[in-house]
């Protein structure tokens, strides 16, 4: 089966070196134009994908948009039986989508029709889940909409970051693409798609620098999730004296911490930051342990590091 493949970050990585390791003919690679760094911009990152694609001697396109004519008549050329997204970074154009025989299938890291959308790893951990997993979908022109190959799913262990959960249903996603793929190369008659149910359908919309803002009104459980679903990036904040800080690696404690004060009061400084929250339900209000945080313009360091020098008493309040 000759394979067009797409892919951008780190998340694509396992699923291509999966598809080359299985023995299936990868074509080309499909991914984004190196990325400008540096305060010149004149650095050049390559995708991870690129530098994956690079290592196994495989062709590389990095068109400015999969639409421009150059690349289609190219990627016609070399007569693809089956195209692979995973988490290239464009929408894919009907007339591209249609260009392989078998079309092409997506590797989305939720259980569709759940979470559709840009960040389904973050909101699967920010909403609280206790499940996720991995869905092959034959795409079509809507986002994440298409029907539904293969699934696995995957329980989200109550201390997961979204880091953490990404590395998981990287590794997932390519397992189950592998056995997508041999199924539809091997049955006869080869596994018909399921329709997704519109009805069920639930997004996982962009982040925003909103969206990551703590409020500490919230119960700390709500809070708690809704750092380890920014971390690492772009992690969750809070100003403190006016100053931005990010936090990581919470500990939540719902029952009331001894002289618990008003949402966002720092209660103590002992080694961690322990700050109030606001009340779950009809309980009194709860607290956030922090392990590690990021001072505006700083590295990520331990809470004992930082409070060394950071001037920090209980009675100030995080906003």
């Amino acid at each position: 089966m000759r394979v067009v493949f797409f892919g951008t970050p780190d998340f694509a990585v396992p699923s291509l070196r999966a598809l080359v390791g299985e023995g299936f003919d990868v074509v080309a690679v499909v991914t984004q134009p190196d990325a400008a760094q540096g305060r010149s911009r004149s650095q050049l990152i390559p995708p991870p994908i690129k530098v994956a694609a690079a290592a196994e001697d495989l062709s590389i396109f990095q068109p400015a948009k999969p639409t421009e004519a150059e690349f289609v008549r190219q990627l016609r050329d070399l007569k693809p039986d089956i195209g692979v997204v995973v988490a290239y970074g464009h929408i894919l154009k009907p007339a591209l989508l249609g260009l392989p025989p078998r079309g092409m299938v997506n590797v989305h890291p939720s259980l569709l029709p759940g979470l559709r959308g840009a960040a389904p790893v973050e909101w699967a951990i920010i909403r609280g889940h206790e499940t996720t997993g991995v869905t092959i979908m034959q795409l079509d022109a809507g986002m994440d909409s298409g029907p539904i190959l293969h699934q696995i799913p995957h329980r989200i262990r109550p201390d997961m970051t979204a880091g953490d959960l990404g590395a998981h249903l990287a590794e997932m996603g390519a397992q189950a693409l592998v056995e997508t793929l041999a199924m539809l190369e091997q049955s006869d008659p080869p596994p018909q798609p399921v329709a997704q149910n519109e009805e069920r359908a639930s997004y996982a919309p962009k982040l925003t620098r909103e969206i990551a803002r703590i409020d500490w009104s919230k119960d700390a459980r709500t809070i708690g999730c809704l750092i380890r679903g920014l971390d690492p990036r772009p992690g969750a904040w809070s100003e403190l004296n006016g100053a931005e800080i990010k936090l990581f690696n919470p500990k939540v404690n719902e029952p009331p911490f001894p002289g618990t004060g008003g949402p966002g009061e720092v209660l103590s400084t002992d080694g961690t930051l322990v700050i109030a929250t606001g009340p779950f339900r009809d309980t009194a209000g709860g607290t956030v342990e922090i392990f590690e945080v990021q001072p505006a313009g700083k590295g990520r360091m331990t809470s004992e590091e930082w409070l060394r020098g950071a001037r920090l008493t209980p009675g100030q309040r995080l906003t």
